[in-house]
């Protein structure tokens, strides 16, 4: 056994009407002018934000791109903000971690469904149709407010995806050579799964899978990226497929064997796509898809999952 651990710097706020907190870690973080990056569900939080909130940015999207994110910096800029808020899913958080690292402001992450990056020093950017991925302690959020109140109403579909995505983290990390983060790992992959065996929509499941996210994102920031993740980047930044759902696909055919059919079965209970090919990949675009991954295994596995996900 061997192993290099080193503790992220994030705090986490977590429970039931949490979002009320959020002037007050502001305020700790010594703010006083705030950007919002906010699109759905982001009221609540300017209302709480009160006169901290000097602009509000609702232009996020899928897999970071560049020039989004140079359009935010200018808002940044021009309103002399000096904290950054982002409420929502993976694509707000990309967002406020590339403003936060090139405007050197601290940053508070709500999410809004189980993406899970929102607790790692982990940016994903695309730019020219490449998404490229990059670790720097300076990318960590400073504050993480998980308010399990905000995603009560997160649709059934997204949440079957988005909690997939999440458990796509941890079994990266299961295993792992730290007897932390398997333990981490494992206890995550058993709380998304059993959330997800009942009915995801009570308030019991979606704390189980709001907590899970958390441990399974925390899983991500302590482990490198192997070829489940490298496909899913380039499926999304490449080829534009939608990065939740990617994951759905692809997990069965990367998980370790006594899991692939758990997720498998637990992907088509609920209507989710279980291959590429669902999610529009062009068949013909497979070996482009795996020469960009640069794994020996990408073919292969690509290949498996745009047929379908259900061998196992």
């Amino acid at each position: 056994m061997s192993f290099t651990f080193e503790p992220g710097r994030t705090r986490v706020v977590f429970g039931r009407g949490t979002a009320s907190t959020v002037r007050a870690e502001a305020e700790r973080l010594g703010a006083a002018r705030v950007l919002l990056i906010a699109r759905h569900g982001g009221d609540r939080v300017a209302a709480e934000l009160g006169s901290l909130l000097v602009t509000r940015f609702t232009g996020a999207a899928m897999h970071t791109p560049v020039e989004v994110t140079e359009r935010a910096l200018a808002s940044l800029r021009d309103h002399g903000a000096d904290c950054i808020v982002s409420v929502g899913g993976g694509s707000s958080t990309g967002l406020s971690k590339a403003l936060s690292v090139r405007a050197g402001v601290p940053q508070i992450i709500i999410p809004t469904t189980y993406a899970g990056s929102e607790v790692t020093q982990v940016l994903g950017e695309t730019a020219s149709g490449r998404k490229r991925t990059r670790r720097d302690a300076a990318i960590q959020p400073n504050t993480v407010i998980y308010d399990v109140d905000l995603t009560l109403d997160l649709p059934l579909d997204v949440t079957v995806t988005s909690a997939l995505n999440a458990l796509a983290h941890a079994v990266a990390a299961r295993g792992d050579e730290n007897p932390l983060i398997d333990a981490i790992a494992t206890r995550a992959i058993e709380g998304v799964l059993h959330a997800l065996g009942g009915n995801p929509s009570t308030v019991d499941a979606r704390t189980e899978l709001l907590s899970s996210a958390w441990l399974a994102g925390t899983c991500l920031a302590s482990v490198p990226m192997g070829l489940h993740h490298k496909l899913a980047h380039v499926l999304g930044g490449t080829f534009g497929l939608p990065h939740a759902a990617t994951h759905t696909a692809l997990l069965p055919h990367t998980a370790p064997a006594d899991l692939t059919r758990r997720i498998h079965d637990t992907a088509t209970r609920f209507g989710a796509a279980t291959s590429l090919r669902e999610l529009g990949m062009a068949e013909s675009d497979l070996s482009s898809a795996a020469e960009i991954a640069g794994h020996p295994d990408a073919l292969r596995v690509l290949t498996n999952a745009w047929r379908d996900a259900s061998s196992g």
